[in-house]
């Protein structure tokens, strides 16, 4: 109560002590670290200037918290040019951060992570605060920056970058990539000469390739639905694979989904240079995504799919259904119901599951116990954790929450994302972004008596209330 009410009173000096160690493990559990005596940062108030993570080239810090306050004389602004970045991400930058936040009266603020430098930032601001946060996982190399002062309509980009809305700068691989950036959507225009990709592919064979395959992949997503006649599953085989190597799937990947969109059904993510194997779907429909990040690209990938029949005379080496339909033996067993019946899923003893069965398990975290649902499944492709286990692990820094008088909208959120809700369709679902809304609004105050921001972009979880699009924990 004391930490989202900062008028509560306690009796007893006891008390107090208790509270306040409470609060500290709090924060350390949140990876905030409250430092009493900031060991980096500073007032800039030179007309221009650098400033960069501690021990940067080398690796910052665990737990480090540096703030910096730049401040130019009116009616100057501050502009800030980061050249190299090397921080824990990606977005939405749960662990470690930049933050940029002007000093207006709608105070704008700007977040980043990851290993690809952000665009240069003109600010709308004579003052401005940048935070530097890690938490007590994972270093990098951190970042190095510069800022100047510039006149109220002097805004600029650098040269490769390109300027929009009167002063927004964007990286080229956000120009024509099929998302407007912009409010004026100037980043939009003029993109016929952009190699277009993804699409609706129908019938009973085809050719999917990442764009200007072989060649080098530009920064793009791509979304292919693939369909065959009812009566037909459909069978995915990589020829050629070559991604940004990487130990988790978090800059360029492909995800296949076994559905008809991305909002459902079971999915698998690959990366790297290890072929995927080949993959069934257990219906007419299948999606296929390719996402590649601002960075380093590869040669990338070419697929082929073809339509097979389950209905008919089954094969020596396939089930049969009571409704007639032959199964590959593969289905058999796999946590799923691939026969109207059943009969597939019956007498398995402990058989294992072969890809795309992501079978829901039971919510074993005391933690994220008593949610709306009690079934997960994994792995968690967001936040790339593997197993149950690993969340657990995870989760174990935040028990100190469970002392919050805010913690029950927190809970939902956080156990949303590190255990969500396993789709009766297959696949897991994200929270939606009032759950996320809902937890800043109760809990960012205690957040704000220590001069931090809300830590999670709710912009980026799903906008619906739809049980089939996202889960309400």
């Amino acid at each position: 109560n004391v930490f989202c009410n900062p008028a509560f009173e306690l009796e007893g000096e006891k008390e107090v002590v208790l509270v306040s160690a409470a609060v500290l493990l709090l924060l350390a559990a949140l990876g905030l670290a409250l430092v009493l005596i900031l060991t980096c940062g500073g007032v800039l108030t030179d007309s221009e200037g650098s400033f960069s993570s501690p021990n940067h080239p080398g690796s910052y810090p665990s737990n480090s918290l540096c703030v910096w306050v730049i401040q130019v004389p009116p009616p100057y602004l501050v502009q800030i040019h980061v050249s190299s970045l090397t921080v824990e991400g990606p977005s939405p930058c749960l662990f470690d951060w930049v933050e940029v936040r002007e000093q207006i009266e709608q105070s704008s603020v700007v977040t980043f992570c990851g290993n690809v430098a952000p665009p240069t930032v003109n600010t709308n601001s004579s003052t401005v605060w940048v935070t530097f946060h890690s938490d007590g996982s994972i270093a990098g190399n951190g970042f190095t920056a510069q800022y100047r002062a510039i006149r109220p309509g002097h805004e600029s980009c650098s040269r490769e970058e390109f300027m929009c809305d009167s002063g927004r700068c964007l990286l080229p691989v956000s120009v024509c990539d099929g998302h407007p950036n912009c409010h004026d959507q100037t980043d939009e225009a003029n993109c016929s000469h952009k190699r277009k990709c993804g699409g609706q592919k129908i019938g009973p064979y085809g050719y999917l390739a990442s764009p200007n395959h072989p060649g080098p992949y530009p920064h793009q997503q791509c979304i292919w639905y693939v369909s065959v006649e009812e009566g037909h599953v459909i069978t995915l085989s990589f020829r050629n694979f070559s991604l940004e190597t990487q130990d988790v799937c978090e800059f360029d990947y492909v995800e296949v989904h076994d559905s008809i969109s991305t909002e459902a059904g079971r999915v698998l993510g690959f990366c790297g240079t290890t072929f995927p194997p080949d993959l069934t779907s257990s219906g007419p429909h299948m999606t296929v995504v390719f996402v590649a990040d601002e960075g380093l690209a590869d040669s990338g990938f070419n697929a082929t799919y073809q339509a097979v029949s389950v209905l008919g005379t089954c094969g020596p080496s396939q089930f049969a259904c009571s409704t007639g339909e032959c199964l590959q033996q593969q289905w058999l067993c796999d946590g799923w119901n691939d026969c109207p019946d059943g009969t597939d899923e019956q007498s398995c003893g402990n058989s294992t599951y072969p890809p795309f069965a992501s079978p829901c398990e039971s919510i074993e975290v005391e933690m994220c116990q008593g949610l709306s649902y009690n079934f997960t499944s994994f792995p968690n492709i967001w936040l790339s954790i593997a197993d149950q286990r690993e969340a657990a692990t995870l989760l174990g820094q935040y028990r100190v929450l469970m002392e919050l008088a805010c913690f029950e909208p927190l809970q939902r959120l956080v156990c949303g994302m590190f255990l969500p809700q396993c789709s009766p369709q297959g696949g897991i679902l994200q929270p939606c972004r009032s759950v996320c809304s809902s937890a800043e609004q109760q809990c960012s105050q205690a957040l704000d008596l220590f001069s931090f921001s809300w830590p999670f972009n709710c912009h980026l979880l799903p906008d619906s209330q739809d049980p089939l699009e996202c889960s309400l924990p």
